[in-house]
């Protein structure tokens, strides 16, 4: 039965997992990712829209982003929206497409990313502990309500603290990689 609660819940634990996976692709490294401006919101005919549903956006160099919307008429907004996001980034408009040169990331930077990262770790191993919090919940929810033994229920227990135990391990060796990577010059 217990086994039944914990096999419930692990999708929210991949979910957690995927989260901070799509979260780190987000953290620049020493080579250029689109995935640190792509969510950018964009005024497109008065509506917020995420800056890769209204441009292509390609790396044709390790330190340069080329963004070529498919309307020129939004090339204004686009490079608006750059200059006023928190990413420090100097976007060259040429009437046709953007060109953003991302200049390396000194050591100071890189310090501040790791922290970035750090951070988003641990928000996805809050979310395993409240999704590990909640399971020890159903579990001991069925032993009062008489659905499961007291043994099976402290059996439920080592059984969940090893599924969080490997989710953990996953969230610390996707963190230790992107750390490997943000630190490589």
């Amino acid at each position: 039965m217990y086994k039944k609660i914990i096999e419930s819940k692990k999708d929210d634990l991949e979910k957690s997992i995927d989260h901070f996976k799509e979260e780190m692709t987000k953290i620049r490294t020493g080579r250029v990712n689109p995935a640190i401006i792509e969510d950018l919101s964009v005024d497109y005919y008065g509506t917020k829209t995420p800056l890769k549903q209204m441009a292509n956006i390609n790396t044709p160099e390790p330190r340069m982003l080329i963004i070529q919307p498919w309307s020129v008429d939004s090339l204004a907004n686009i490079e608006a929206a750059i200059k006023m996001s928190d990413l420090n980034l100097t976007p060259n408009n040429d009437g046709e497409v953007i060109r953003i040169n991302i200049p390396p990331l000194n050591e100071e930077r890189r310090m501040e990313l790791v922290k970035i990262l750090n951070n988003k770790a641990e928000e996805s191993r809050i979310v395993v502990r409240n999704v590990r919090e909640d399971i020890w919940q159903e579990i001991q929810d069925a032993e009062k309500n008489g659905e499961i033994a007291e043994d099976d229920k402290f059996r439920g227990k080592e059984n969940l603290q090893e599924v969080i135990d490997g989710y953990n391990k996953k969230i610390e060796e996707l963190r230790k990689k992107k750390e490997e990577d943000i630190m490589t010059i």
